[in-house]
């Protein structure tokens, strides 16, 4: 029902929605769009994967240093790091992320990606800026052009950075990692935005607290004792054994966990056996588990690791035959928490800039994203991550909207709308940053 009535209210909004009022900031903007939009394209038309971002990277490090940055490549591999020093004051961490996804373009755009690599997996496929990493990129040069322009508005660092592998949750440890906050200036505030897939361009979207997941992958393989399916009493059938791990996991979410704390626990992949009349020595499930806080993501990874062997004792599976759990702890995303303060003075200051027709509070969603990381790295650090919609308005109407109707990111299909969620996502990203070096001025 939530989200129902949000899908409605900004249907309604859409109807009424007006643009930034005019000032220096946005006519500054507008006029920019025109490289910017021409960036964006060439971005788009040639995706990286992550942690092999080099050409993107050198092209946006060279932006960087036109503009007087003092720009440092390779920091996590690929990322960089571009550092601007403007008297006393706040350190303002701006980040954008860079890698795009093995998957093969739909769009259908004159600018479509038409390159194509080879995946983690070993399996040539498409690349794509499926999940909008090149609006990003894109407003984070426009933000970067607009606060070197007017560094007579503000004291203080910025620092801003350009992070690689974010889709395989590698790219900010790896750069913390490589010394971010000790070779560089140690930010007080880091900020960042995301397109969203469920939200009409233009809009802006952020949540106080908690904004995105816990992100944990779980591998789980279940041993059996094969045999012939005529004779299954000489086996030990693994996906008889598999099937009701399965179903127990199901009881996690419903029966152990409190219903006000979020959590999912899903199985994405179910595999075993090759022939119609063999039983298989093996199954091996492949889970995602999400939760907010540590509590509930500890009692998720527990639990699984009990039911999964409960169930094997249940089947009557000896010792050396017990099911084997991975957790898989080099792939795992914290959750984002947006801090108060920073949080609610950046959508006060996003109202007054763009109208409360085009700010709205929006729920926490059990997607990941490891800009989590700087936050973590240090809790004196002010955080927030916030959405920009890029859905174009005519898509957004004719789906009533619904966003189950649409494209969502990670889809072939996604295109945002790039004139409205860049120039959005600029001013917004300007305005974050300015907030912060104003207060300290």
């Amino acid at each position: 029902m939530r989200s129902h009535l949000l899908a409605a209210a900004l249907l309604c909004l859409m109807t009424t929605t007006t643009p930034a009022h005019a000032d220096a900031l946005s006519d500054a903007v507008q006029k920019d769009m025109p490289s910017l939009i021409t960036l964006y394209k060439d971005l788009h038309a040639h995706p990286e994967l992550s942690m092999h971002e080099t050409r993107t990277a050198a092209k946006l490090a060279a932006e960087a240093k036109k503009l007087g940055f003092k720009v440092t490549e390779g920091v996590g591999k690929t990322g960089v790091v571009a550092v601007m020093e403007n008297g006393p004051g706040p350190i303002v961490m701006l980040r954008a992320d860079m890698d795009a996804l093995p998957v093969e373009e739909q769009t259908g755009l004159p600018y479509a990606s038409k390159l194509r690599g080879t995946s983690r997996a070993g399996v040539e496929t498409g690349i794509m800026h499926a999940c909008g990493h090149d609006t990003h990129m894109t407003a984070w040069v426009g933000a970067a052009r607009r606060l070197a322009a007017t560094k007579d508005q503000w004291s203080g660092t910025l620092v801003m950075i350009l992070q690689p592998g974010e889709e395989t949750s590698e790219g900010a440890k790896a750069m913390l990692e490589d010394g971010l906050y000790t070779r560089f200036p140690k930010p007080s505030h880091v900020i960042a935005f995301h397109d969203a897939a469920a939200l009409p361009a233009g809009i802006v979207g952020y949540s106080n607290g908690y904004a995105l997941a816990n992100v944990d992958s779980v591998d789980i393989t279940v041993k059996g004792v094969g045999g012939h399916g005529a004779y299954p009493h000489t086996t030990k059938d693994p996906i008889v054994l598999a099937s009701r791990i399965v179903g127990a996991l199901q009881t996690l979410v419903s029966r152990e966990n409190d219903p006000q704390s979020p959590a999912v626990v899903t199985v994405g992949s179910f595999h075993s056996g090759a022939k119609h009349n063999i039983i298989s020595d093996e199954a091996k499930l492949l889970l995602t588990v999400r939760s907010y806080s540590d509590d509930t993501r500890r009692l998720l990874l527990d639990g699984i690791e009990r039911i999964v062997r409960g169930e094997a004792i249940a089947a009557g599976m000896p010792e050396d035959r017990m099911p084997v759990v991975t957790i898989r702890e080099k792939e795992y995303t914290p959750a984002v928490f947006n801090t108060d303060a920073l949080t609610t003075n950046t959508a006060q200051l996003f109202t007054e800039r763009f109208g409360p027709e085009r700010v709205i509070a929006t729920p926490a969603v059990m997607g990941g994203e490891d800009f989590s990381r700087y936050y973590l790295a240090d809790k004196s650090i002010q955080s927030l991550i916030f959405w920009v919609g890029g859905v174009p308005e005519e898509k957004w109407k004719a789906a009533g909207g619904d966003a189950s109707k649409l494209p969502s990111l990670h889809s072939p299909f996604w295109a945002p709308d790039p004139e409205p969620t860049i120039s959005t996502a600029t001013e917004a990203m300007v305005t974050a940053a300015m907030g912060v070096f104003d207060r300290a001025s």
